[in-house]
């Protein structure tokens, strides 16, 4: 009760003898919420307010009481406080600075909660006044920007970055925030670098300043010219970069830890018991039991900086100690003004923690690996909106490294391999991996992991479409890199592979319920152009010659499903329907994966049932793959000869195959389905030639793979 007292303002209760005693600064609040000046009875009323603490609650709830008259008729005394906290911000005393600053505060949230259905026009008036609104914001905007590059207290610093998020979040869309065009006017972009780059300053409020500049960038960016986005666009110093990669590495790598700490509390726990013994029968709400707010401010920045800034791209490979593996305390956050939501910064010790020496027990780690593992903690649950959009914001992030030339390189690079510990949904069919199993290898591999966790995992009836379709993409792009720079990754494209065939069956399963919300025919055709990819040019970027037979093997033993998914689209495609021209296009493209099926499948059957084999192994169905396949290794002379001509060259390609010159469509790379041809001419001709693309040993399957490309290249 005592408590609720001082929040009204009331230091004794009023009683039958006594009147109510309150605080001095609420009586002059009182004041100010009357209709004549304050300032006419009393000359030093302003300045005797800012030496008074100031009443947070009091003066907002006060605000919040008034109707919109009521609101008007104090409009002049709310203006004219609002003019003296500006005033007082040039004052030498810290303590009228720290009041002004937090009246500030007080006024702007009061206002905006008070005009929530206003226009931000009205606001302005209601706050400043039209007339003086210009002056005003270019006179607090100078002060902030002098307190924040001076050498004086880094509490005045902290609270002025307070003052600006507080001006910046008032409103549910900053793109509404008219007064935030004064702050686009009235740069103070060049104080925020000067903190980033700054240590001491950096690890007292690199991460309210990474998530401000973040906010600011955000203003009507597809609107109007922004300059905060054309500066961020070109900021090259190497010190404010990593000051940004840092503060933004560390507050991702503080979710993580406390992420991590909940599951081992978890684990170790009476529920954790529980569920071992009765088979986990309540996973998924154990899973629920150990969810950490997410923390979309800083991934804003994070995305921000790697769209806008190419030069930040190096910050992701910088390395510094694994911060999860570092246990710290959790100081309080401030109260006062209250931080935005999602907004928590991480604790000063957690910031500072990277200018300690390395360890040689230590494992090294960057921005990329911090921000994959704090991506596969978001993916796991997309259930929530919430969740949605930080999983879409997290693809996104990774669709733009994907597609950077610099990222790629030390995303592929075998010098730079790093042991990435990405957490997996726990699921019944499955066992959780050990981390200290896990092989270093390059960073790419990473990506790949947590693209094939995303796609295996979230098959369900709130189907995904958009980050499905997001994933893919990243997915392709990995591809399109290692195809151009002919660069071979050891990684298990087996896995890819299932995923992918998986993904389709649910979508064949699930088609009435899919097709009532989505367009399921564009994911499909992103993933069957993916197999076309690796069919056509695997040769350039798988790692050995086997990782051909593993693909022709997973194609063959999976046809019926491919075969579920002609008969779909061929189905839709020749009815008069909305998803006609959808469907036709899958149905274009399947024809290389169709191709092999026919051509291999009613062999290897034949051969099962001649030897009366109820089902091939591995080795036995790529063994009968290789013994028919055409003997197309000859002929090397004679496609030298036909390359130097180019109609000739044609003549042959048709001569040999029956094909017919229809059109290709040619998008990308990922399209480049082998429609030049038919698909039953495929591997029953012995072509006369095929180009010597790749040094890699050609097994078999890669030379019926090699008469497909053949034919498109030759058909040009």
């Amino acid at each position: 009760m005592a408590q609720v007292e001082k929040r009204g303002g009331l230091l004794r209760k009023s009683s039958a003898s006594k009147k109510p005693l309150k605080e001095k600064v609420v009586l002059m609040y009182d004041e100010i919420f009357m209709t004549e000046d304050p300032s006419k009875c009393s000359p030093r009323f302003w300045e005797e307010l800012f030496l008074m603490k100031v009443n947070l609650e009091y003066l907002e709830g006060k605000l919040e009481s008034l109707d919109g008259e009521e609101l008007m008729k104090i409009k002049d005394n709310i203006n004219c406080l609002f003019q003296h906290c500006i005033q007082a911000l040039g004052e030498e005393h810290p303590i009228r600075v720290v009041n002004a600053l937090q009246t500030l505060c007080a006024l702007i949230r009061g206002v905006h909660q008070k005009n929530k259905s206003t226009s931000g026009f009205d606001i302005i008036n209601m706050l400043m006044g039209f007339d003086k609104a210009e002056l005003c914001m270019k006179n607090l905007m100078e002060s902030l920007d002098s307190l924040l590059c001076a050498e004086g207290s880094e509490s005045l610093k902290s609270l002025c970055l307070k003052l600006l998020l507080c001006l910046v979040t008032v409103t549910d869309n900053i793109s509404q925030n008219t007064i935030l065009e004064y702050v686009m006017i009235n740069s103070i972009f060049e104080a925020i670098l000067q903190i980033l780059s700054h240590p001491p300053s950096r690890r007292e409020h690199g991460y309210d300043a990474v998530v401000l500049l973040a906010l600011l960038v955000n203003y009507r960016k597809y609107e109007s010219v922004n300059p905060y986005i054309v500066k961020l666009s070109i900021v090259d110093d190497e010190a404010t970069l990593n000051g940004m990669g840092l503060v933004i590495a560390q507050a991702l790598s503080e979710y993580n830890r406390q992420y991590k700490d909940k599951e081992e509390e978890h684990q170790s726990g009476f529920f954790s018991a529980l569920t071992n013994m009765v088979g986990s029968m309540f996973i998924a709400d154990a899973h629920e039991k150990i969810s950490v707010q997410t923390n979309e401010a800083i991934l804003l920045a994070l995305y921000e900086a790697v769209h806008l800034n190419r030069n930040f791209i190096t910050v992701l490979a910088q390395s510094h100690p694994e911060m999860g593996l570092v246990t710290t305390p959790v100081s309080p956050a401030p109260t006062t003004p209250a931080t935005p939501l999602g907004t928590t910064p991480p604790s000063s010790d957690v910031i500072s923690s990277v200018e300690l020496p390395l360890d040689a027990d230590v494992q090294t780690s960057n921005l990329l690996i911090t921000f994959l593992k704090y991506s596969s903690i978001v993916m796991q649950d997309t259930k929530d909106e919430h969740r949605l959009h930080s999983g879409k914001l997290c693809l996104i992030i990774l669709t733009c490294i994907a597609e950077d030339q610099y990222a790629n390189a030390f995303l592929h690079d075998d010098n730079m391999n790093f042991r990435v510990n990405l957490h997996r949904m726990p699921m019944r069919h499955r066992k959780k991996a050990a981390d200290k199993n896990l092989p270093c290898r390059p960073l790419v591999c990473a990506v790949l992991d947590l693209m094939v966790e995303f796609i295996v995992t979230h098959m369900m009836k709130e189907f995904p479409m958009d980050l499905y379709v997001r994933c893919i993409q990243v997915v392709h792009k990995l591809l399109c890199y290692q195809k151009k720079c002919r660069v071979r990754l050891h990684y298990t494209w087996r896995e890819l592979w299932s995923a992918l065939i998986n993904l389709l069956k649910f979508l064949m399963s699930n088609e009435t319920v899919l097709l009532a919300k989505h367009n399921i025919f564009t994911l499909a055709l992103m993933i069957v152009n993916l197999f076309n990819m690796f069919i056509t040019y695997g040769d350039t970027f798988l790692p050995t010659p086997s990782s051909y037979d593993e693909l022709y093997y997973e194609i063959i033993r999976m046809h019926q499903s491919f075969d579920n998914l002609y008969s779909m689209v061929l189905r839709l495609s020749t009815n008069a329907g909305q998803w006609k021209e959808a469907a036709s296009k899958v149905t274009h493209a399947l024809v290389n994966i169709r191709a092999i099926i026919n051509h291999f499948n009613p062999k290897i059957e034949s051969y099962a049932a001649v030897n009366h084999i109820s089902q091939l192994s591995e080795e036995q169905t790529v063994w009968r793959m290789s013994l028919n396949c055409p003997p197309c290794v000859t002929g090397l002379r004679a496609w030298s000869s036909c390359k130097s001509k180019p109609s000739s060259r044609a003549r042959s390609c048709r001569s040999c195959t029956g094909a017919s010159r229809t059109s290709v469509p040619a998008e990308s790379s990922m399209r480049r389905t082998s429609s030049r041809f038919t698909p039953n001419s495929f591997l029953k001709e012995t072509p006369a030639h095929m180009p010597l693309f790749s040094s890699m040993p050609l097994t078999p399957t890669m030379m019926a793979r090699s008469v497909l490309r053949t034919l498109w290249l030759v058909c040009q």
